[in-house]
């Protein structure tokens, strides 16, 4: 592998990273002030995806998309959480995870009814269409790069809104003790409704941005929301730190892993097996990398200590 071929693949990886964190920052948040295991957050991210192809279609504007993209997902998180998650709250996890897992079905089936069984596609915008050089003279999609801005400036806009205002201190002081919080006048429904709204849209942001460069489609958010899952228990459940730092760590070993091992399994054996075997392996990285981190912080890298 050349020099340029592995800044590439590691640019690569961080775009990866940073989408994956706009998913799993929303599951932490929702899971951190909570308690609630949500499967159906991947259909958010395809609610977000379709919303952004259907008003892309219709206006030719990607700015617009995005709009509708957080709006529509939004609404369908504030919509779900009132009708459906707030019973649940308290509820043993097995019951969180069958009505979620419920969810799920319905918005497939809901999606494919309204915008049919054929992807959609989501053209990038002029402006940030073709590559750009950067030093060395690697040629990088520019559109990518934005991605990446994108989500490292998300990511610092969620740290000032947790940390820096009052709505933040609300939310951790949710996550420690609700019963104190609601007890001094805090309204805990609209609490909870509008974190999971948050984090809803973060998904529906992430659909709308990573459909551009792949089909937008019915059942697109579960791959997805597997590896949100595994970045959570990296990072730290909770955390959205941990969110960050274990998002751009799965991105890296996945999209690394993926291209380093055939090539070295191909480069020592020679053969189709062994390349086969390097691929099985690269699939396998981020897992490897989640027990490794599991068996030396049972809680993950920014969790809470037991």
């Amino acid at each position: 592998m050349t020099l340029i071929l592995l800044i590439e693949q590691v640019l690569n990886g961080l775009q990866a990273g940073v989408m994956l964190f706009l998913m799993a920052a929303g599951l932490t948040l929702i899971f951190g002030v909570m308690g609630l295991i949500n499967l159906a957050h991947g259909s958010l991210y395809m609610v977000g995806a379709f919303a952004a192809a259907a008003v892309a279609g219709a206006t030719g504007s990607f700015l617009l998309a995005l709009v509708a993209a957080l709006a529509a997902a939004a609404m369908a998180g504030a919509l779900v959480e009132r009708l459906v998650i707030r019973r649940l709250y308290g509820r043993d996890h097995l019951d969180q995870v069958l009505a979620t897992f419920a969810l799920i079905l319905i918005f497939s089936e809901g999606t494919r009814w309204a915008f049919g069984s054929f992807p959609l596609f989501l053209d990038i915008p002029e402006a940030l269409s073709g590559p750009v050089t950067l030093p060395g003279g690697i040629l990088y999609p520019l559109y990518r790069l934005v991605l990446i801005g994108i989500g490292l400036a998300v990511a610092a806009g969620l740290y000032l809104l947790i940390f820096r205002t009052r709505i933040g201190i609300r939310i951790r002081a949710g996550e420690n003790d609700r019963e104190m919080i609601a007890a001094l006048g805090v309204d805990i429904g609209r609490l909870y409704t509008g974190v999971f709204a948050l984090g809803a849209a973060l998904a529906g942001l992430a659909g709308a941005l990573v459909g551009a460069i792949q089909s937008v489609q019915v059942g697109m958010g579960e791959p997805v929301l597997i590896l949100a899952f595994v970045v959570i228990v990296i990072g730290g459940i909770g955390s959205i730190r941990g969110a960050l730092v274990g998002a751009l760590l799965v991105g890296l070993t996945d999209t690394l892993g993926g291209v380093l091992l055939p090539q070295l399994f191909g480069l020592f054996m020679e053969t189709s097996a062994a390349t086969r075997t390097g691929s099985a392996l690269g699939s396998m990285a981020i897992y490897v990398l989640m027990a490794a981190v599991l068996v030396w912080r049972p809680t993950g890298l920014f969790g809470a200590r037991a």
